[in-house]
């Protein structure tokens, strides 16, 4: 801050605006560390953007993890609970909704803080992704499945390869990524290739990752799912269901509802479907630190070292 107290803007300094990243495998205390962070910036003002991907529904709670009401209001967040479950979202989406909430925070002199652990959402706002502005389309989606079914992929690539060769290149064999590119290209009119790219943020990121040795990380995984059946994850699924949400919808296929939902289907009993749970994240969070690791810019904090908090506290004090 300068003398008068005033929080420093990209204005002021000559910088753009600040973007403290706090990321990390499942389990490993994002939430903790954000709010701790946050009360120790108290003077200057901070607030919570998520960058977790199932978070944004609302009534999926527990097996979220989503931060309590106490934890909430220790500071302001942003991006919990904005979407039904059937509601469908794509990264661009989130991208545009995430870079206004920042822009609001920093228009406020507060500072932003950047936390989750769903690596896309984190790398297309600290590496500046441009992405296609076209809403996803579940009824061309069917359409191009059910074809894809009927006549093989190949068929799809072909056509996307007329449209679009750079984006069939990239997506040989992957029909995901075939079918996105059709549907964009179908909204748009244009390449979703020539709509990608990257370019600087408007912001400059310190991006904060907590680490944890894989077997202290996977009790801690194995304790948190135990929480959460004690807390009524059962219980959640079951309501959401009831509420006549589809189990095939891509928020309920996540890992922790979809082995409850084939629980209540009969399909396995609930000791079974809580294994699954770990097994299902401890697998999960191998791909987090493959893309923990591979993210030169992380400045990482060891959860198991007493004084990581203090030492990430001064070190965000410091940057800023």
């Amino acid at each position: 801050m300068f003398e008068d107290g005033a929080p420093r803007t990209a204005g002021q300094s000559g910088r753009p605006p600040p973007l403290i990243v706090i990321a990390g495998p499942t389990a490993v205390g994002k939430t903790a560390a954000a709010i701790a962070l946050a009360r120790a910036l108290d003077e200057r003002g901070a607030e919570i953007v998520s960058a977790d991907s199932r978070q944004l529904y609302r009534g999926m709670d527990i097996g979220t993890a989503k931060p309590t009401l106490e934890e909430r209001a220790a500071a302001p967040h942003h991006l919990i609970d904005i979407l039904d479950p059937d509601e469908p979202f794509s990264l661009a989406q989130y991208a545009a909704l995430a870079r206004d909430a920042i822009a609001a925070i920093h228009a406020r002199g507060r500072v932003p803080l950047l936390v989750g652990g769903t690596p896309l959402y984190v790398n297309a706002l600290v590496e500046g992704w441009r992405l296609p502005q076209a809403p996803p389309d579940p009824a061309l989606r069917a359409a191009l499945e059910t074809e894809a079914a009927r006549d093989g992929l190949g068929a799809l690539e072909r056509r996307l390869v007329a449209v679009d060769p750079v984006a069939a290149a990239r997506g040989a064999g992957n029909a995901r990524r075939i079918i996105r590119a059709l549907e964009v290209y179908e909204a748009t009119g244009l390449p979703m290739s020539a709509q990608e790219g990257k370019e600087p943020p408007p912001y400059r990121p310190l991006q904060l990752g907590l680490t944890l040795a894989r077997p202290a990380l996977h009790a801690r995984i194995d304790a948190r799912v135990e929480r959460m059946i004690a807390a009524g994850l059962v219980g959640e699924v079951r309501a959401l269901l009831d509420r006549g949400y589809s189990p095939d919808l891509p928020a309920l296929s996540g890992i922790g509802y979809a082995e409850i939902v084939a629980y209540l289907r009969g399909e396995t009993t609930l000791a079974e479907a809580i294994e699954r749970i770990k097994a299902n994240t401890h697998r999960y969070v191998r791909h987090q630190e493959t893309w923990l690791r591979r993210n030169r810019a992380l400045e990482r904090f060891d959860v198991a070292d007493e004084s990581w908090q203090a030492r990430l506290i001064a070190r965000a004090s410091e940057w800023l």
